[in-house]
């Protein structure tokens, strides 16, 4: 049954859903009690499964992350949310050196079906501290599964998957997607697959996160002028769906990546790296990438959005890679 819900409301969803079904399933976090989340993606949940699941921790993030990691090894299925991703860092060796390896190192004898929700991401003015990027980061880290949805209907079926894997998988939310609305379908998606948004025939633009709703617009903008974009969202970055960006790129002959993270060494980067040597003979020229500056975020509302990509570079980009073609 499909029903309308704010991204936020679609996270509790499904958080909701795995915890009634799954007694092995507990939420740990910052504020997540009581309050339900600052972003209020466990509202209402320690009312329905009390504080022996839905854990209120310490101001510890590495603390309570490693914890998740243990209970994870010892057959719990652990949501540990980090408020803000800019915090993450400070849970870096429980992520990086425990939770990605133990299955490894342990020759598959330890699964850790983790998940580490937590936010990034600028446009609140929210400065430097509380404003970051890092999923590039992630992706870098064998071992581990990095997910970044951009509708409700996505973060509830992806988050759905998330929990029934066994391996580690770090979800991140964009802070300015919570409050948008839109159709929930209340299917898992599988990891690794990537969703079309919008087809077209003139370019493919891969875009993440909240990017793909900036993409979305510059289509809609580009379409009156005669362009037709087509719209790639990995949902997930790693693993990566290479087929459908290649596919898509065959037909359209163009690349550009929309992502949030800075430029150098970002996800563009990353992505770019995976499938080049398969749609190079495809390309009828480079493949170009629009990121963040680098640079820390600016308080400033005017700074951070020159700092961040807007519609209008989007737009530029893209008549900039086919203005050749369009005018003959």
């Amino acid at each position: 049954m499909t029903k309308d819900l704010t991204y936020s409301e679609a996270i509790a969803a499904a958080i909701d859903k795995k915890m009634e079904e799954d007694p092995a399933v507990i939420v740990m976090g910052e504020d997540i009690g009581p309050q339900g989340g600052v972003f209020g993606t466990t509202r209402g949940l320690f009312d329905k499964y009390g504080c022996s699941r839905i854990i209120d921790t310490p101001i510890s993030e590495n603390s309570f992350v490693g914890a998740a990691v243990g209970a994870a090894m010892t057959g719990l299925k652990p949501i540990a949310e980090v408020m803000y991703i800019d915090f993450i860092t400070l849970a870096a060796d429980q992520i990086i050196n425990q939770a990605a390896k133990v299955r490894y190192m342990f020759g598959g004898k330890f699964s850790v079906p983790l998940v580490i929700r937590t936010q990034g991401g600028a446009g609140k003015g929210n400065a430097a501290h509380h404003s970051q990027s890092f999923e590039a980061l992630f992706c870098h880290i064998p071992g581990l599964k990095v997910v970044m949805p951009s509708t409700p209907d996505d973060a509830y079926g992806l988050l759905i998957s998330s929990v029934e894997d066994n391996n580690a998988v770090i979800f991140i939310d964009h802070k300015l997607l919570y409050s948008i609305k839109g159709p929930v379908s209340s299917k898992p998606i599988p990891l690794g697959k990537a969703d079309i948004k919008r087809k077209g025939t003139d370019i493919t633009i891969v875009a993440v996160s909240f990017m793909v709703l900036k993409a979305i617009e510059a289509a809609e903008s580009l379409k009156k002028q005669g362009i037709d974009c087509e719209i790639i969202d990995p949902r997930t970055l790693s693993p990566l769906d290479t087929e459908t960006i290649i596919e898509s790129v065959k037909k359209t002959g163009h690349l550009l990546i929309v992502h949030e993270s800075v430029r150098e060494a970002g996800t563009g980067a990353y992505i770019s790296s995976q499938i080049e040597e398969d749609i190079f003979d495809y390309l009828d020229g480079s493949i170009s990438v629009i990121g963040s500056a680098f640079c820390p975020i600016p308080y400033a509302h005017p700074l951070e959005s020159e700092v961040i990509p807007q519609t209008e570079d989007i737009i530029d980009k893209v008549k900039k890679m086919l203005g050749k073609e369009i005018q003959t």
